[in-house]
């Protein structure tokens, strides 16, 4: 089983990133996809919306300075075919710990690349923190394909602008050559607003290949799955955040090929 990472990133917080990395996963999990969710916002914001409990010494601060290894760091959820790496404040961190050692931007490819190699998952899916720093740049040297959420408002245009310029050049660095833009998420989609509207058809216009057919609504329901510790599909099964997620889940599993294994 070939391994697939995705990661997950956006500079601006509030944009759907957690909500989408969580729900994406169990959506993936749901269609019987091994997957595994790696947590590396020090906020723990996708450990919690997992309804896992942020224990100290159980995150990648470890993996990352060599102690230990991301496979000992895997935690179950309550699906099956969707496992954890939590988050701790620890985490906060590494943003300067990194920064003095040799390769910093490569040590997440390197503490990943055994979970690559154990072929146990077909999608490794990485939340990153709300800002281009050292572990977001670190996740997107490791990723196959990046993942952009983007809310639907203007502002957020500008912001996806410096994310690509961003990919362009760790490419041209000999960082992650192989890096691309696997797709664009529009978050936070109000079917009752014009503005909503423009916007996905703005990025329709310069990156039709990029963006995904399914827009993520903006729900009550998916605002408030995370403080009961569990994705829409616990939450509210039925409801039109769990069907959104479950057509970008399919448009994934079809666009990278991930059924086959």
């Amino acid at each position: 089983m070939s391994t697939t990472v995705f990661t997950i990133a956006n500079q601006k917080g509030g944009v759907g990133k957690t909500t989408t990395a969580v729900n994406l996963a169990a959506a993936l999990a749901e269609k019987k996809i091994h997957t595994l969710l790696v947590d590396l916002d020090p906020q723990a914001n996708a450990t919690s919306a997992l309804g896992i409990e942020k224990q100290e010494g159980r995150s990648l601060y470890g993996p990352l300075h060599g102690e230990g290894s991301a496979l000992g760091m895997v935690t179950p959820t309550p699906y099956e075919y969707l496992a954890l790496i939590p988050s701790e404040v620890d985490l906060a961190a590494i943003e300067i710990e990194l920064a003095q050692q040799e390769n910093y931007l490569l040590r997440l490819r390197q503490t990943l690349q055994p979970v690559r190699d154990s072929n146990g998952y077909r999608a490794v899916i990485i939340d990153c923190p709300p800002a281009l720093g050292m572990l977001s740049m670190n996740s997107l040297a490791a990723a196959d394909h990046l993942l952009i959420a983007l809310q639907c408002e203007y502002m957020a245009l500008e912001g996806l602008g410096q994310i690509i310029k961003v990919v362009e050049r760790l490419k041209s660095a000999g960082i992650n050559g192989g890096l691309d833009i696997g797709g664009i998420v529009m978050t936070m989609f109000d079917i009752r607003t014009n503005l909503s509207k423009q916007v996905v058809d703005e990025v329709k216009k310069h990156l039709p290949d990029k963006i995904f057919e399914t827009v993520i609504p903006r729900t009550v329901r998916l605002s408030e799955a995370p403080s009961f510790g569990q994705s829409i599909f616990q939450y509210d099964a039925a409801g039109p955040g769990a069907t959104a997620y479950r057509h970008l889940a399919l448009e994934v599993i079809d666009r990278f090929g991930l059924q086959n294994a």
